[in-house]
């Protein structure tokens, strides 16, 4: 049967997927004082990241529509998989799940809709969606997608180090984190998400040995790595991504590693030089 992938703008594709006519990427509008963009092909990310520093004001983004994900639904196939921003982040899957609600309103057409919340953002969207695309490639129906990419999900972890944690702290991001040391001490901590909230799970004395720290909890929690496939979101810091997928790499033999370049939203609240990674 014929499907339709459907992510938003904070899944970091490779850039090949990013071109395949079988996924459509709903974008996010991105904010920093008065000027605002959306986050789509024209997203110019060192533009972006000077506005930024230039700005006294935190950058701040918006979910798209539930009109909007309605009209992604429509076209000529059987099946859609949608994948969204993590729901206690942002209102991505709220919206795509009314979306989906006034679509089966409008159109009695029996297409199969399943709205997933990846309890992630940027790099572990994207390894949902790819594992979605897999399995269909494979000739999975549409309820075997659904139940192993559910699993997949929860079984999936997140972790991130970011030289700034400001954007997140100011737009409400953590509030799942109890206390994080002050950042003049360049203490930086070790971030993960337990079904979708971020959490602090250790912290390094600069971005290098947090950055170590991150690898080590990684090795530790990380089991079956010969099956999973690791991805890593980077933010203007290919040299650094390059760095933790080899650190990685040493001490996982994991199927498969991927970097991807961070798009509008990752940028936002990973920040320049911010490494996200998902596995």
């Amino acid at each position: 049967m014929s499907y339709k992938l459907v992510v938003d703008s904070c899944c970091d594709l490779p850039d090949a997927l990013r071109k395949d006519p079988g996924i459509e990427v709903v974008p996010l509008s991105l904010e920093i004082g008065d000027y605002q963009v959306m986050d789509d092909e024209h997203f110019d990310q060192l533009d972006f990241i000077a506005r930024v520093a230039a700005s006294p004001n935190p950058a701040k983004t918006a979910c798209p529509s539930p009109d909007r994900y309605m009209r992604a639904f429509t076209g000529d196939f059987d099946e859609v998989y949608v994948v969204t921003l993590s729901s206690p982040l942002s209102g991505s899957y709220n919206s795509a799940v009314l979306g989906k609600n006034l679509y089966e309103e409008e159109y009695d057409d029996g297409k199969k809709i399943h709205v997933l919340d990846s309890w992630s953002a940027c790099c572990g969207e994207a390894n949902i969606a790819i594992l979605i695309r897999e399995l269909k490639e494979g000739g999975a129906s549409f309820e075997e997608v659904v139940e192993q990419a559910e699993r997949y999900k929860e079984e999936m972890r997140t972790y991130f180090v970011l030289d700034n944690l400001d954007t997140l702290r100011k737009n409400g991001r953590l509030t799942g984190v109890k206390s994080i040391v002050a950042s003049t001490m360049n203490i930086k901590p070790v971030m993960s998400a337990e079904e979708g909230v971020i959490i602090q799970r250790g912290q390094g004395i600069g971005t290098k040995k947090a950055l170590m720290k991150m690898v080590d909890i990684i090795a530790k929690e990380t089991s079956d790595v010969e099956k999973k496939r690791l991805m890593i979101t980077h933010v203007n810091c290919y040299e650094r991504a390059m760095t933790v997928r080899d650190m990685i790499l040493t001490r996982c033999s994991f199927r498969e590693a991927v970097i991807v370049d961070a798009a509008g939203v990752a940028t936002v609240y990973a920040g320049d030089g911010g490494i996200v990674v998902t596995c």
